[in-house]
């Protein structure tokens, strides 16, 4: 019984420990290293406040009697200072991982993979030491070297295996960044996919369909026509309908390849980066991050399906004929997509193409493109040979795979049109307006400086029959790079399409001309803007009525404010102020960092005092040097509370900043 009341205490006092250090480390505490820093202090300071103070004696646990005792006092606020120290390893050795792909695990499970994440971590970068990135790396300025890094880079890809090997396949369409030794060898990357067996297959659409596959297909090809890394398609038929229709079904273990992988490849990306101001220039984290989340947009066919819908909606205002599939949004899901079976062979056939007016298809599918980027603002990302199919019978066309799209803002879309006018006309002034709507951090940057250099591109390619999409774009990616500047990311997956789509226009039509196109389709575009209004008088006069529902108000507020706004002049009222803490961002960090340094500054003081004291106390031979001691102990307890809670905040600042 004595002991039961014992145990009892301790849990008591265990409690209070846990709500008092939750308090002083800060909000957002993890309930389990809380519970696990209390239990290893409370165990650790128990049993050494039982070696050296009760052992032998009969005192006890008894803190309700001996609450009072210094040795207790002594006992309990070490435990609440080792409770936090304990914390604070935790947070220090816990790795930065993404929220979203952190899952309610137990502690045991994640230790376990964390285990595996620092092993794989590992294994990948011997395997880059061994291919010589590093080495490498340090000396890609000339063709040699440029040589031997593509090599390093691909083995390291390659040997590396599963996701890293599609990075590299995504790495090798960048013709836009990467030069064409890189592009060469990057392209030779291949991997091996198995189709998925007729029971994975089989158990994927019972999980997935609404109802039995028999009930929703009357037939259903085991056979796949086509399988990748993410997924594999399969023909069938709709029992209700009797409708040809495609099954895109997603790998079952692709999504715990990814949060395995990428992470892992993320790291790498960053450890790379750091190691080389080549990758850095080059933004190769940026591009592994960028891979990473249009990845995780791939894994999840309700954004595929979404992406579909949206374009198809697009593409029925337009005259250009271009089809995109029907979704079927009744049994599709995440994991299955079912939409229309597209008629017709891939461009990449051009011998079955033959028959058919090959330059009225190129004109048509890039003038597709261009009102898809430039009007609508959202368009097709992939556009490579084997997602683009026509039908031979009827000459339309066909886009396939919705993974990845592309969207652009209004000012994205007006600095593009301006650097298809820009390279057109050969006018650097043009061409500069264009890229300073579609890049950042462009204050600091001297205009005549990078106009010099725009116009040594242009003059690069003047007085040639066609211009290499890709050879312009890698040129004036890496004279931006040079300025220090970097295009939105969204732009630069809308300059890769460019590069995308010229090489596949290439395949359909080998005299087509993107930039000469874009000229007539700027031509086209502005006569059926002008002639609008007249061939739909009643759209325009509802359009008209709309814009001055929203204008003929805030006219009518304009005397109004003009006359308040002379009344504050000759007030004197009127202050222009700006300063760093006229943004609330700004004004926020500066606030956090202020209070953060004056708690540095208190507890520092109260460390300074309380050592201060001691020292004082031992020249005291009366009874006031005991409560100098404990005035001197207190002190440092508070000081150590203060630091240890700085430097939980820092951490978690600096994961955040990750």
């Amino acid at each position: 019984m004595y002991f039961f009341q014992q145990i009892v205490q301790i849990l008591l006092v265990s409690i209070v420990i846990y709500f008092v250090s939750g308090r002083l480390i800060g909000s957002n505490v993890n309930l389990i290293k809380r519970i696990f820093s209390v239990v290893i202090s409370v165990s650790f300071t128990t049993f050494i406040f039982w070696y050296t103070y009760l052992r032998g004696t009969n005192n006890s646990f008894d803190t309700v009697n001996s609450v009072v005792s210094v040795a207790t006092l002594l006992w309990i606020g070490s435990m609440l200072l080792i409770t936090m120290l304990i914390y604070l390893f935790f947070e220090l050795f816990d790795p930065i991982t993404n929220e979203q792909t952190v899952g309610k695990k137990s502690l045991i499970m994640r230790m376990i993979g964390y285990w595996r994440h620092q092993k794989r971590l590992r294994n990948v970068l011997k395997i880059a030491v061994t291919n010589g990135i590093t080495r490498t790396m340090k000396y890609a300025r000339n063709r040699d070297s440029d040589r031997e890094l593509a090599i390093a880079l691909r083995d390291t890809l390659e040997q590396c295996g599963g996701i890293f090997i599609k990075f590299g396949q995504v790495l090798s369409t960048r013709k836009e960044l990467f030069s064409p030794i890189f592009i060469e060898e990057l392209e030779k990357l291949q991997q091996n996919v198995t189709p998925l067996t007729e029971k994975q297959v089989n158990d994927i659409l019972q999980q997935n369909l609404p109802g039995e596959v028999n009930e929703v297909f009357s037939y259903f090809k085991m056979t796949p026509i086509a399988a990748a890394s993410i997924g594999q398609v399969h023909k069938a038929i709709l029992r209700k309908t009797n409708e040809q229709v495609v099954v895109k079904l997603l790998r079952p273990e692709v999504k715990e390849i990814m949060r395995e992988d990428l992470s892992i490849l993320i790291e790498f990306a960053k450890w790379v980066t750091s190691k080389s101001q080549w990758a850095e220039n080059l933004g190769f984290r940026d591009l592994a991050e960028g891979f990473a989340a249009s990845l995780r947009e791939e894994i999840d066919f309700n954004i595929e399906a979404r992406n579909m819908i949206q374009i198809s909606n697009v593409m029925k205002r337009s005259d250009l004929k271009v089809n995109i599939p029907k979704v079927y949004e009744q049994y599709s899901n995440e994991n299955l997509l079912v939409m229309s079976f597209a008629k017709g062979v891939s461009v990449a056939s051009k011998q079955q193409l033959d028959h058919i007016n090959c330059s009225a298809i190129a004109e048509t599918l890039f003038f597709s493109y261009l009102e898809q980027a430039l009007v609508s603002g959202i368009f097709h990302a992939d556009p490579h040979p084997g997602n683009i199919y026509v039908d031979v019978d009827t000459g339309e066309i066909t886009l396939l795979d919705f993974g990845a799209v592309c969207r652009l803002s209004s000012s994205q879309q007006e600095g593009l049109k301006l650097f298809f006018i820009g390279i057109q006309q050969s006018d650097a002034s043009i061409l500069f307006d264009g890229i300073s709507l579609l890049v950042k951090n462009k204050a600091d940057v001297d205009r005549n400086e990078l106009e010099q250099a725009i116009s040594q591109i242009l003059l690069k390619i003047s007085y040639v029959g066609r211009v290499q999409a890709d050879e312009l774009v890698y040129s004036i990616f890496t004279v931006i790079r040079d300025f220090g500047l970097q295009f939105y990311p969204s732009v630069s997956v809308a300059l890769r399409v460019i590069v995308t789509l010229d090489g596949t226009l290439r395949i359909i039509d080998s005299s087509f001309n993107i930039f000469e196109e874009s000229k007539l389709f700027s031509n086209r575009y502005l006569k059926l803007a002008f002639k609008k209004p007249f061939k739909e008088p009643l759209a325009t006069k509802d359009r008209l009525e709309e814009e001055l529902s929203l204008i003929i108000p805030n006219l009518r507020k304009i005397p109004r404010r003009v006359d308040q706004l002379f009344k504050r002049v000759e007030d004197g009222k009127v202050i222009l102020h700006h300063d760093i803490f006229s943004d609330k961002n700004n004004a926020k960090f500066i606030t956090q960092l202020f209070s953060k340094f004056i708690l540095l500054l208190v507890g520092i003081t109260f460390g300074i005092i309380s050592v201060a004291l001691l020292a004082i106390s031992q020249f005291i031979n009366t009874a006031y040097a005991i409560y100098l001691n404990a005035a001197a102990y207190l002190g440092l307890f508070l000081c150590a509370v203060l630091l240890v809670r700085l430097s939980i905040q820092a951490i978690r600042d600096i994961k955040k900043m990750e």
